[in-house]
């Protein structure tokens, strides 16, 4: 305390002497660690609102779109939150949420292409680099707090590796060619392009349905198996692998058609044996529905049965995959997805495996499989209008690890589809080891082939 003889200092007009901050980040006036905490929390917390609970499963621009705009919405508490309560007001806030925003507003209004998106690719990593390092420089100035270090930067270095993220995957893009293996082509089938690719000769030719994710490489070891003995040929869906684009919707019946039209520019004749592994044995299902005279056996590989929605867990667990996949583009925009199948590795031969690698994690393969997944229900009640393959060879052939309740049970159902059917679980394998584990994928193999040796002979189908 001053005497009362001693001077008091002054100071000059117009300039305030600064409050004083600890490190808790308590000023002369409010706590800015505290709002730096909620307003980060907030943003956060509703993107999780709407790109999950919300509007879980919508497209690329939508998720992209709602997450730039919680992060407005987050900056923008920020802003002003600092500036009513405390004494260090964050301007800089205010304007990362007008960019923010901006931006966000526009992907949901104008909801660019997936090639419009990988265009825009070779601009906003930059952009997002440049608010960055601008906003690091501007909250070293004005905020003078814990949450700076704890919670501020944290988030920033997150953004950063978006950004590094996203200009290594545009590149990656650009310059990584994914050329389909020799021996397949694609074919103009109602307006757009399918691709197929066959292998081997005789008859009947086996027809491969893809499961969902899973693209023509994905069967490289069960063809290299069946080739010997038929004709074997895989395709990809429209909008999918190196099929182009589409007419409507993919539904079970617009597949079939695709299918049967497909094998018709190709010509290649019937009878077929279908075969589908997951969610492509529902697929060959439907096409044995739809072009009853053109198949002659089915063999289905660990397969999604029409009644999938009966079990007990797969409601739960399709709303959730569903709200998920949503997620999944954004992410490989940023790299993300890449990172992960690299890591995940595979066992799939030579060149089909970085094939498979590459369309897993492209964000055009990931907003495919969003669309198919969206379409399951449909495919999936039309599927159940099959009643009865009238006794055409089929074989069920099911992974014994890892599965649900009930699965088991649901693959004996199958088996009734025909009076001439055998069953078989490989006791090891998962679902997915029967296409890419040489070993298990050798055992699809033998139950195509016992399928084949039965419409060639006429007799019961065997193990």
């Amino acid at each position: 305390m001053n005497s009362p003889n001693e001077p008091v200092a002054t100071l000059p007009d117009g300039v305030h002497e600064p409050a004083l901050t600890d490190k808790s980040g308590t000023s002369g006036r409010g706590h800015i660690g505290l709002i730096v905490f909620g307003s980060i929390a907030a943003g956060l917390l509703l993107g999780v609102v709407l790109d999950f609970l919300v509007f879980g499963g919508s497209s690329e621009p939508v998720i992209t779109g709602l997450a730039l705009l919680s992060l407005a919405a987050g900056c923008a508490l920020l802003a002003r939150l600092s500036a009513r309560y405390t004494d260090q007001p964050q301007r800089w806030a205010r304007t990362a949420a007008i960019g923010f925003g901006i931006a966000g507003a526009a992907l949901l209004i104008l909801r660019p292409s997936t090639h419009a998106l990988g265009l825009l690719g070779w601009v906003w990593p930059i952009l997002l680099v440049v608010l960055v390092v601008w906003i690091f420089r501007e909250s070293r100035r004005s905020l003078h707090s814990w949450s700076r270090r704890v919670l501020l930067y944290p988030a920033l270095v997150v953004l950063m590796l978006v950004a590094v993220g996203g200009a290594v995957e545009t590149a990656l893009e650009a310059t990584t060619s994914n050329q389909p293996a020799s021996g397949g082509r694609t074919y103009v089938v109602a307006g757009h392009r399918l691709y197929l690719r066959c292998e081997g000769a005789g008859s009947p030719t086996v027809v491969l349905f893809n499961g969902l994710g899973e693209r023509t490489p994905s069967w490289a070891w069960v063809q290299r198996d069946v080739a010997p003995n038929t004709r074997v040929c895989a395709f990809d869906r429209a909008g999918e692998g190196w099929s182009g684009t589409g007419v409507g919707g993919q539904d079970a019946h617009q597949l079939s058609a695709d299918v049967h039209g497909l094998l018709a520019a190709a010509h290649i004749p019937s009878p077929y044996v279908v075969a589908g592994h997951s969610v492509g044995g529902a697929y060959a299902l439907a096409y044995a529905m739809d072009h009853p005279s053109d198949v002659a056996g089915v063999a289905l590989i660990d397969s999604t049965t029409p009644y999938q929605f009966d079990l007990s867990w797969y409601p739960n667990f399709y709303s959730v995959a569903h709200r998920a996949s949503g997620l999944l583009p954004p992410l490989a925009r940023s790299g993300v997805a890449r990172l992960y199948v690299h890591l995940a590795g595979g066992s799939l031969p030579g060149d089909a495996e970085s094939q498979a690698q590459a369309f897993a994690s492209s964000p055009r393969e990931l907003s495919a499989n969003r669309v198919e997944f969206a379409e399951l229900p449909t495919v999936l009640r039309q599927a159940k209008a099959l009643k009865s393959l009238d006794g055409k060879p089929l074989f069920v052939l099911t992974a014994g690890a890892g599965q649900e309740s009930g699965w088991f049970a649901a693959q004996d159902r199958l088996a009734t589809l025909s009076t001439n059917s055998a069953q078989q679980t490989a006791q090891r394998a998962t679902h997915v080891a029967l296409l890419d584990d040489e070993r298990y994928a050798a055992v699809s193999a033998r139950v195509i082939e016992a399928v084949v040796a039965a419409v060639r002979t006429g007799s019961p189908v065997s193990p």
